[in-house]
């Protein structure tokens, strides 16, 4: 039985998002061949612009699933911690630390702003802004946080660990930088707290 259109064009636009990824992560957007990643993907130039639009298209698709693979594993090392506020902590101290991974470093957060503007502004950084903005109104419910606008508390807390990621991943040392981002932004966030605990 044939393959559905619908099955083959999104089979293509996996191999192809797989392809961009790896050459990417390897050798960075701009000196990555659009020639050289659909022929790894078995596809060609036509199958890229199809399914994409253009090169840029295409790493907007490798930014959202890499940014949302990284929004899944912050939410689930928070989730370890069973406790909101200290999930919230944990979450954001995880996305900052993701900024070590090269992958993550170079399409994401280098590679990503450079050619898609900012990351504020990305689809899946809204979709991260809606699970902190839940876990700040819990949080405020719970009275743990003070009675702020959970947006904005979301916002703040969200831009706080992304701008913290940026600057880790630009960084000449990287390492010496982390502890001093996660230890600025657990600070920042305690600042919120309706008392100490």
């Amino acid at each position: 039985m044939a393959k559905r259109r619908s099955e083959t064009k999104e089979e293509n636009r996996g191999k192809l998002i797989a392809a961009a990824r790896k050459a990417f992560a390897e050798k960075g957007y701009s000196a990555a061949s659009m020639d050289e990643l659909t022929a790894e993907a078995g596809l060609t130039r036509g199958a890229l612009y199809h399914n994409f639009g253009d090169k840029q298209g295409l790493l907007a698709a490798v930014v959202e699933q890499i940014d949302s693979e990284m929004a899944s594993r912050a939410q689930e090392i928070g989730a370890r911690t069973g406790s909101d506020w200290l999930g919230l902590l944990a979450e954001g101290a995880a996305y900052i630390e993701m900024a070590l991974d090269p992958e993550v470093q170079r399409i994401v957060l280098l590679d990503g702003p450079a050619v898609l503007g900012d990351p504020s502004k990305w689809p899946s950084q809204n979709s991260c802004l809606q699970v902190t903005k839940r876990a700040v109104e819990r949080l405020i419910a719970q009275d743990i946080l003070k009675p702020l606008d959970a947006e904005v508390v979301a916002r703040l807390l969200s831009g706080a660990a992304l701008n913290a990621a940026l600057w880790v991943a630009a960084s000449e040392n990287a390492q010496d930088v982390l502890p001093k981002a996660v230890e600025a932004f657990r600070s920042l966030a305690t600042g919120l707290l309706s008392k100490p605990l």
